[in-house]
């Protein structure tokens, strides 16, 4: 297989872990990333975004993006915003297969109820940011796909294993 897999949504969808079963299911590299985003700066996501802002690390994230792109054959989960700049949408398009995940609100809440690490969840109501995040980028997520997968009350393996048959259909 040539093209890469991108997996794309919001935050608490399980695109990390889904992404690491789907690289294992396929034999692919797997790269999360906001993993090498701080892995090049020596710092976390919420210090960068106190740092540089939202549009620091959008910047950030849109350079990683190029360098994982002009690789092959590999799976990248990747940040709940980076379909929010353009530019984006169509560098993943242009070279692979792009995974839309998506869950209910209530999963959305119940998945990142306690993880601190999400800067744009740190709100004094982390329900209502999910839904104007949704709201926004959801119609984005949409356009940009090959396919739209719902992960509700399901294990990370059999959305991998959804993902892996869509993918290996598309590719034939």
């Amino acid at each position: 297989m040539e093209k890469n897999i991108y997996l794309v949504g919001p935050m608490g969808v399980g695109k990390s872990t889904i992404g690491r079963l789907l690289a294992t299911e396929l034999s692919l590299s797997f790269h999360d990333s906001d993993r090498v985003i701080e892995e090049r700066t020596g710092a976390d996501i919420p210090w960068i975004f106190d740092m540089e802002g939202e549009s620091g690390f959008r910047d950030r994230e849109t350079a990683v993006l190029i360098e994982l792109a002009a690789g092959k054959n590999l799976v990248v989960a990747t940040g709940g915003g980076i379909i929010t700049r353009p530019e984006n949408s169509g560098i993943m398009q242009s070279s692979g297969y792009v995974c839309y995940l998506t869950a209910s609100i209530d999963q959305l809440v119940e998945r990142t109820a306690r993880d601190k690490k999400r800067p744009l969840l740190q709100v004094e109501n982390p329900r209502q940011k999910i839904i104007d995040l949704l709201e926004h980028r959801h119609p984005l997520y949409s356009q940009a796909a090959d396919f739209v997968i719902n992960t509700d009350r399901r294990s990370p393996k059999s959305v991998a294993m959804e993902i892996a048959s869509l993918v290996l259909s598309a590719n034939r």
